[in-house]
């Protein structure tokens, strides 16, 4: 979905590195190119391929990360001394099919799309960095920006990591990025400084007994009971051993458990997601999470046994780069073009660049104007307004040349 472009719509200070139409138009055609062959995490080879391409023919050097998809890319001239601003995008796709029906550039590949906008991220970080590029060119960079484009963050814990491993946060001062947020209109963006995501891991428990038949329940383990009362009970007991503003929640996603009618089951699986909206509660979540189930299952005389995931901590936001954001966007668009969010129970793996250096990310308006259709991330009906490239080109390039002013 595109509209026109709202390059005049005045702002509060007038800054270089606004998006040209031409451009413009190229990134929309990118948009469309990566979402019709998403690739999932890891395997982001052709999408690595077509933005390297881009980048060298503007004059630039990306490198290939050392895990064989991602780039990195410096814009402009590093005097070792001034720190640099990162820019960062996520690049892979989602394992759920697109059944979006009114678009020709649904999804090419059965069972992979771009549900979670991370191709309108990239396009956004790869426009930004055609933009600055010009503006190094003409002398107008006042220091030097660096482009991640980050292989899956879809995979628990993240490529993050890994990234980091390779040396992208090397000589980096301040690091920015958005999500995009179907909650809120295209050319808006939501920020908040703190907490804006909650930490998520993983969890798979299996729980043994030496099953028996169902006239018989009390000779045996009722396994089927036992995974029933994990399932409903750990949750309960969780919630009276965290204090309640971690906002601890454990959501069973999976049960599995017998094959027939009269046949308690030997075995039992449950997996599910953990999430908490703060670092204390979630560098506590393990031991607590394996004693409330491990009691649950002994009451019930079944084995546990436990494998906690962990994934990533909550995106915390610096308040000093939340409101260089907050600046940028005020520049561009005005400040009526911004408004407060809340934090979501959503997992991002950039949290782990903010283990390392501040940063801040922005929920990126993606909402057409009085839609009222709710398409939701992770969803396969999910889209875009394409304004929001513009909005998310135009934001990080006044946050780069915000910076270097400072």
């Amino acid at each position: 979905m595109s509209r026109e472009s709202d390059a005049d719509l005045p702002g509060e200070t007038a800054l270089p590195g606004t998006l040209p139409d031409a451009l413009r138009a190229e990134l929309i055609a990118f948009r469309r190119d990566l979402h019709m062959h998403p690739e999932l995490g890891n395997q982001e080879f052709r999408t690595t391929a077509a933005l390297k391409a881009r980048l060298e023919r503007a004059g630039l050097k990306p490198r290939v990360l050392a895990v064989g998809t991602g780039l990195v890319c410096d814009i402009g001239s590093s005097d070792g001394v001034r720190p640099i601003l990162a820019i960062r995008a996520d690049i892979d796709a989602l394992p759920i099919p697109d059944t979006k029906s009114d678009v020709p550039y649904r999804s090419t590949v059965p069972g992979r799309a771009h549900a979670c906008g991370h191709d309108v991220h990239t396009v956004a970080v790869l426009g930004a960095g055609l933009v600055l590029a010009e503006l190094d060119q003409q002398g107008l960079l006042p220091r030097p920006v660096r482009l991640i484009f980050q292989p899956a963050e879809e995979v628990l814990p993240g490529g993050a990591p890994d990234a980091i491993e390779s040396g992208v946060l090397d000589g980096v001062g301040k690091i920015v990025a958005v999500h995009c947020d179907p909650r809120v209109d295209a050319g808006t963006i939501g920020l908040r400084p703190g907490p804006i995501t909650s930490a998520c891991d993983r969890l798979e428990v299996t729980l043994d007994g030496p099953g028996g038949h169902t006239a018989r329940p009390h000779l045996t383990t009722d396994l089927v009971t036992a995974a029933a009362k994990v399932v409903t009970e750990v949750p309960a007991l969780l919630a009276r051993r965290v204090d309640a503003r971690s906002g601890l929640a454990l959501t069973w996603g999976r049960l599995e458990a017998g094959h027939a009618c009269n046949v308690i089951p030997q075995h039992a699986e449950l997996s599910g997601t953990v999430r908490c909206l703060d670092l204390p509660g979630w560098r506590a979540a393990p031991d607590l999470v394996h004693a409330a189930i491990d009691e649950i299952a002994t009451l019930h005389r079944a084995k546990s046994q436990i494998n906690y995931i962990r994934g990533v901590p909550p995106v915390v936001n610096d308040p000093v780069v939340t409101e260089l954001l907050r600046e940028a966007q005020s520049a561009r668009r005005g400040p009526g073009a911004i408004e407060d969010t809340e934090q979501s129970l959503g997992g991002e793996d950039f949290s782990w660049y903010l283990e390392h250096v501040p940063g801040a990310m922005a929920r990126l308006g993606v909402r057409t104007p009085g839609d009222t259709s709710r398409k939701d991330l992770h969803r396969g009906d999910f889209d875009a307004d394409e304004h929001a490239i513009q909005v998310g080109v135009e934001l990080f390039t006044g946050a780069a040349l915000l910076d270097g002013m400072a």
